[in-house]
């Protein structure tokens, strides 16, 4: 009984922990947009150059709120292989279990970009980090390739959630990944760093209210696999089709998307733990 109701009160301390977290990161966001991207404006020579003030400090303010969050223990993490997202100009590539994800990438990543839903950029406690800091609408139409592979030559660490939405499932089950990262490889000729993020318990995934807390506090496990090389692509693509990719361009795409697909669902399934019961296993575990 007395281990009962320990359970409950860590339940709530933890839904009253998340709600903390949320307040902090709204708040967060409409510093950046009324405060400090108007100071770096001021004292900056160049838009290029308020723009990276401003990556710096979202990079170093996701690494604070994650330590927030860590300290009230609405979540916990690790990082494995870290010491190769130390680089500059990369293509990151993750799956995206949770609201959490671009968190914990944003505060590993230095000098960060991220491709985000246009809804980010007019939502009145985002839209600060995401205008100011320049990053990667996915509805700037067919320049939305050559903007990212610009983004990864200049220096910025691009991260990608190719599932374009949250998983279907924490268990292991992704939504099916659309070409664009694959696309912008290929264009550029940029290898792929991916990052699989596995988490024990489901927490801000799709559809989750930020008030129904998990029954435990959530591990989240982000390992940093080897790059992977894109085959080389010869010519230039049409703005057709679903990331402007036409012929030759599009089948290497599709190729190179399957086999991301198959590398995380094989990461993901060896970082589960055994099922509780019968099922409870993604079905590409099996």
């Amino acid at each position: 009984m007395r281990g009962g109701v320990r359970a409950r009160l860590d339940r709530l301390w933890r839904i009253a922990a998340t709600g903390f977290c949320f307040v902090v990161f709204a708040l967060f966001g409409l510093s950046v947009l009324c405060v400090f991207f108007p100071l770096f404006r001021l004292f900056s020579s160049n838009d290029v150059d308020s723009r990276l003030r401003v990556r710096s400090l979202v990079h170093r303010g996701m690494g604070w709120f994650t330590r927030i969050m860590v300290f009230c223990g609405t979540i916990s993490y690790e990082v494995r292989h870290a010491e190769k997202l130390d680089r500059h100009g990369l293509l990151v590539v993750a799956n995206h279990p949770s609201l959490i994800d671009v968190v914990l990438l944003l505060s590993l990543l230095r000098q960060p970009n991220c491709v985000v839903k246009a809804s980010l950029k007019a939502n009145l406690f985002t839209r600060g980090p995401v205008r100011s800091a320049g990053f990667v609408v996915n509805s700037d139409g067919p320049q939305l390739i050559d903007e990212c592979v610009a983004s990864v030559r200049a220096g910025d660490n691009l991260i990608i959630f190719p599932e374009g939405t949250r998983s279907i499932s924490h268990d292991g089950i992704l939504s099916p990944m659309k070409r664009g990262a694959a696309n912008i490889a290929l264009r550029g000729r940029l290898a792929l760093t991916p990052v699989v993020i596995t988490v024990s318990e489901p927490m801000l995934g799709k559809g989750q209210p930020w008030y129904r807390a998990p029954q435990r506090r959530p591990h989240f496990v982000l390992t940093v696999m080897d790059d992977v090389a894109p085959p080389l692509f010869e010519g230039h693509a049409t703005d057709e089709g679903e990331s402007g990719e036409t012929g030759m361009q599009g089948r290497m795409a599709r190729a190179l998307t399957r086999e991301l697909a198959a590398l995380f669902e094989r990461e993901i399934c060896w970082a589960m733990p055994e099922p509780r019961a019968p099922g409870e296993r993604a079905a590409s575990c099996v």
